[in-house]
């Protein structure tokens, strides 16, 4: 059986090792993020978030970072590229280019978030 990003069924066990040998294939699903993640991204600061989160909201879905946001929970969708790589992933090495900052999501995947926790949607990269 082949690994499918959109099957958990189909993840195999989380190894920490398989990270440096993989297509990334985590970086293409979308992530879900809070406020402090956009602080520390750089995309926010404090200020701005307390006084006008809805004009925040439509400046940074103009500028390409989040996607949407959900007033409710407070959970906004960071943006892709074409192809649903993650905004922050370099499409030539395939890495994260915000590693130290990354968000939560990214950083608790697939220990403590995800459908599927302990278990990833690993493609190892080809070797030529």
């Amino acid at each position: 059986m082949s690994v499918d990003r959109e099957r958990p069924g189909t993840w195999v066990p989380y190894r920490a090792s398989n990270c440096s040998k993989c297509k990334a294939t985590c970086c293409t699903m979308p992530v879900e993020v809070k406020l402090p993640d956009l602080v520390r991204l750089g995309l926010v600061g404090e200020d701005e978030a307390a006084f006008n989160i809805r004009n925040m909201v439509r400046r940074l879905v103009k500028e390409g970072w989040i996607k949407s946001y959900r007033e409710k929970t407070g959970v906004f969708l960071l943006a892709q590229k074409n192809g649903d790589d993650c905004v922050y992933l370099d499409s030539k090495t395939r890495r994260c280019t915000v590693y130290e900052k990354r968000p939560d999501t990214c950083r608790e995947f697939p220990q403590k978030k995800g459908s599927r926790l302990g278990w990833c949607p690993y493609l190892p990269t080809t070797t030529s």
